[in-house]
């Protein structure tokens, strides 16, 4: 049986693009966010030897964990417009 990670999208992406440099293309569109988790994606599945692999993202309406705990996600920085416009 091959192993199945699991990744938090939003979670990695917010990582990457808060702890990546700017980056932008030549038409001045943010690339950070992508780069990092796209670095952080490929670093996983190596170092944990993954078979598979699935990423999730959350909706954007509040969900079950919002109505249950008050606090979820609220340490988290909000991803700018800038970095969720490479992922509509």
């Amino acid at each position: 049986m091959g192993k199945l990670v699991l990744i938090d999208g939003h979670s990695i992406l917010n990582r990457a693009f808060y702890g990546v440099p700017d980056l932008t293309n030549s038409e001045g569109l943010h690339t950070n966010a992508v780069y990092g988790f796209l670095n952080i994606m490929f670093r996983v599945i190596e170092d944990e030897g993954a078979d598979y692999l699935a990423v999730a993202f959350d909706l954007k309406e509040p969900t079950f964990r919002h109505k249950m705990y008050a606090a979820y996600k609220g340490t988290r920085n909000r991803c700018r417009r800038s970095c969720m416009s490479r992922f509509r």
